[in-house]
């Protein structure tokens, strides 16, 4: 057997309203607007919130932003042997909030966390002595870094790591070579990438 409940207004144990009703299928609601309740609402109540509504990974607060993607404009020309040398990626591709900028990415303030991180670069034909080094720089130093000796033309390499990083930690790419003189890279292109990971 089914029943009905009929008000236009209820109101807590103070008297003071929480939710009237117009009769017409208006409602009016009193409650705070701030965390835990939830008084302005309108629709579905999101995920993160502790609802079943808006059932997408960003209202769940699952997205891995930020994220950064950027790639080469042209030759690197000049770099030094046997020096670690800052790469250059002249071209931004995707940068979700604004935190990529001089072949750099910084931290943006409430983004701390686990970051995956990639880059790439092509060496142009050399003679090479000893090992060439691809670096992730974090902060003005080495915090990863790939080792390959191979004595090759147009010989690409990549390094790739998972970092802790707090809001205002920077990361940059290094890279160094052995041959004795200045060796070019080749813009063909080569990229440098990352995203926050979730959890």
């Amino acid at each position: 057997m089914a029943s009905t409940i009929q008000v236009d207004t209820i109101k807590d144990i103070g008297g003071n309203t929480i939710i009237s009703s117009n009769g017409s299928g208006t409602f009016t609601s009193n409650l705070p607007a701030s965390a835990p309740n939830v008084s302005t609402a309108t629709g579905t109540l999101p995920i993160a919130n502790g609802g079943t509504g808006a059932t997408t990974l960003a209202a769940a607060g699952l997205a891995n932003t930020p994220i950064w993607y950027a790639k080469s404009a042209a030759n690197q020309t000049g770099i030094a042997t046997a020096t670690a040398t800052k790469i250059t990626y002249g071209t931004e591709v995707i940068d979700t909030d604004g935190a990529f900028a001089s072949s750099k990415f910084t931290v943006p303030s409430g983004a701390a966390g686990k970051y995956f991180i990639t880059g790439t670069i092509t060496w142009l034909s050399g003679s090479w002595t000893s090992q060439q080094i691809l670096y992730i720089y974090k902060n003005g130093s080495n915090a990863y870094a790939e080792y390959r000796f191979k004595d090759s033309t147009d010989m690409g390499m990549t390094v790739s790591a998972v970092l802790d990083l707090a809001a205002s930690d920077y990361v940059e790419i290094y890279a160094q070579q052995p041959s004795g003189s200045n060796r070019d890279t080749w813009s063909s292109p080569y990229t440098f990438y990352g995203y926050k990971l979730i959890g």
